[in-house]
C-alpha cells in the first residue's frame, strides 16, 4: 500500500534537506516518533507509535528515505522535493495491498504528522 502526500512549495535547497533530516532530528519533524534511542553510521533505534524499530537512512537523489528494517509490515517513507515545482513529497509503504484498518489509519496518522511537522518546522526555519 503506499500513502503519499504533497507538504508544499519551498525553496530549501535539496542539499540542506538532506541535512536536515537526519536519524537524530526524527522527533523534531514527526510527532509520531517520540525518541531516537541510538543513532550510528545511518541506522538508528528509534520509538514510534508502532513500538521500538531499527530505522536506517539512505540519502537519495532529491531527499532521504528511511527504512524499519524490524518491521513485519516493511514500512518506508522517504522525504523528497520534486525538482519542477519545489513541493516536499511524503511517500509512504509497506509491502501489503490490504492492512487492518487501524493499521492503515495510524499510517495516515504517521503521515499528516510528517506533514505538519516539516510545514511548522522545516518550512518556517
Amino acid at each position: 500500500m503506499e500513502f503519499y502526500r504533497e507538504v508544499a512549495v519551498t525553496t530549501i535547497d535539496v542539499l540542506l534537506l538532506k541535512k536536515k533530516m537526519t536519524i537524530k532530528h526524527l522527533p523534531k519533524y514527526c510527532s509520531s516518533i517520540t525518541e531516537v534511542c541510538s543513532e550510528s553510521g545511518g541506522t538508528g533505534e528509534i520509538y514510534c507509535i508502532w513500538g521500538g524499530f531499527t530505522v536506517q537512512r539512505v540519502e537519495l537523489k532529491y531527499g532521504v528515505c528511511f527504512l524499519l528494517l524490524n518491521c513485519p509490515h516493511a514500512l518506508t517513507w522517504s522525504i523528497t522535493q520534486k525538482e519542477d515545482t519545489g513541493a516536499l513529497i511524503v511517500h509512504c509503504t509497506i509491502a501489503e495491498n490490504e492492512s487492518e484498518q487501524e493499521f492503515v489509519e495510524s499510517i495516515y496518522e504517521f503521515v499528516t504528522a510528517w506533514c505538519d511537522g516539516l510545514t511548522d518546522t522545516l518550512l518556517t526555519a
